[in-house]
């Protein structure tokens, strides 16, 4: 059981309906941190706290929802210690954790449909970081944020 923070804005709000218990029917713990409507909501306080539910180790993954993802992968990095891959295909999800160690997952709604999503996460959730070489420059991904 892998514990998952998601949250989405209301562009992302149908898929992350249709996702929360396709996750929950694969025996995961989702902790759902809304939007709980399509009423226009600003995504950066939902998709931050995505990300510092993961950091704080209350969560394993997260996973934030928006149109096109962008915005909302962009917010949850704004959190020290978040590593969102805008994630819309399924070479970007595995390369994402196999080689970026990545932790909180983004997509668009309005660039993927239902299917594709499950895929992908079912991908991001299923593949391991590699390590190896790829583990020093995660490394120095962290270290950038000391720098600030």
């Amino acid at each position: 059981m892998t514990r998952i923070a998601i949250g989405a804005d209301h562009a992302g709000y149908e898929l992350k309906q249709h996702l929360v218990p396709f996750l929950v029917g694969l025996g995961h713990d989702v902790d759902d941190q809304g939007t709980f409507s399509t009423e226009s909501v600003d995504y950066p306080p939902i998709c931050s706290g995505v990300g510092r539910t993961v950091r704080d180790g209350h969560a394993d993954v997260g996973i934030v929802i928006g149109g096109s993802g962008q915005g909302e992968q962009l917010a949850a990095n704004k959190v020290r210690g978040v590593r969102a891959a805008l994630c819309n295909d399924l070479y970007t999800a595995r390369l994402a954790r196999a080689h970026n160690d990545a932790n909180v997952l983004s997509m668009g709604a309005r660039v993927i449909g239902a299917g594709i999503a499950e895929e992908i996460v079912s991908l991001f959730l299923t593949t391991r970081f590699d390590g190896g070489r790829h583990a020093r420059r995660v490394d120095q991904l962290t270290a950038l944020e000391d720098e600030f």
